[in-house]
C-alpha cells in the first residue's frame, strides 16, 4: 500500500502536526493546501482511506487528526475506533457531507473531539483543529442542537425501525405488513407510534424526518 505524506516527519517548531485523511483526491488536497498555508500548522500525511489513515496515524503520531466519515476499506467511525485503541487521548476531528443525528452520535461515541461538515467555512476548519488541539471540543452549535433534539426524543424499537424501512420503500400498509408477517391492523398501530415519536403527521413527513436523523437512508 502506498502512503501520501508530506516530505518530512518532524514538525518544524511547535505546529500542529495535522493528519487527514479523505478518499476524494480533490477534498484531501484541498484541505492539505488550506493547513498547510498556516503558520501554525503543518500537515504530516495524507490518507486515502480509513486504514491507510491508522497506518500513518501510527507513523507520524499526529497532533490532531482530520478523517472523513465515509472511505473505503476503513470507515471514519472504524479508524477512530482503531487509533484511540492505542491511545485513548488522540485529538480527532470527524468530517462529512452528512449531519444527521446518528453521524453525529456515533461519532462522538467512537471518541472524536470534534465534527465538522466539509462544507464548513476555513475559517471553522481551522478553528476546530486549534480547539481540538489544545483540548476542546468542537462541534457548531447548530450540529449540537440537531443532535440534542435526536437524544431528546424517543427511540424507535426494532419493529418500528423494519416498519419505518419499508415505508422508505414506499410499500403500502398491506405490503409492509406482508413483508413482516403482521396484520395491517398492526402495521397502523406501528406507524401512530413512530409518527408520534418523530413527531411527524405523514407517511412522507416521518421518512423526510427519518433519513435526516440517520434511521434510514434513501
Amino acid at each position: 500500500m502506498s502512503m501520501t505524506s508530506t516530505d518530512s516527519t518532524t514538525k518544524p517548531g511547535d505546529r500542529i502536526g495535522v493528519l487527514v485523511a479523505d478518499d476524494h483526491v480533490t477534498v484531501l488536497e484541498g484541505l492539505a493546501a488550506i493547513i498547510g498555508r498556516q503558520a501554525d500548522m503543518t500537515v504530516v500525511g495524507q490518507a486515502a482511506d480509513g486504514r491507510e489513515a491508522v497506518e500513518l496515524w501510527l507513523a507520524r503520531r499526529p497532533d490532531v487528526t482530520m478523517l472523513d466519515m465515509r472511505m473505503p476499506v476503513l470507515d471514519g467511525i472504524g479508524a477512530v475506533e482503531e487509533i484511540r485503541r492505542h491511545d485513548g487521548a488522540a485529538r480527532i476531528i470527524m468530517l462529512t457531507t452528512f449531519d444527521t443525528d446518528t453521524d453525529i452520535a456515533n461519532a462522538i461515541k467512537a471518541g472524536a473531539k470534534g465534527f465538522l461538515l466539509k462544507d464548513a467555512p476555513r475559517e471553522d476548519l481551522l478553528a476546530a483543529i486549534r480547539s481540538v488541539h489544545a483540548g476542546e471540543t468542537s462541534i457548531a452549535g447548530a450540529l449540537l442542537t440537531k443532535l440534542a433534539s435526536g437524544i431528546s426524543s424517543e427511540a424507535l424499537t426494532g419493529r418500528e425501525l423494519d416498519v419505518l424501512a419499508l415505508l422508505a420503500q414506499g410499500k403500502s400498509n398491506r405490503e409492509i405488513g406482508a413483508n413482516l408477517f403482521i396484520s395491517e391492523t398492526t402495521v397502523k398501530s406501528h406507524l401512530r407510534s413512530i409518527f408520534t415519536k418523530l413527531n411527524v403527521l405523514s407517511r412522507t413527513e416521518a421518512v423526510t424526518v427519518a433519513n435526516r436523523r440517520g434511521l434510514v437512508h434513501l
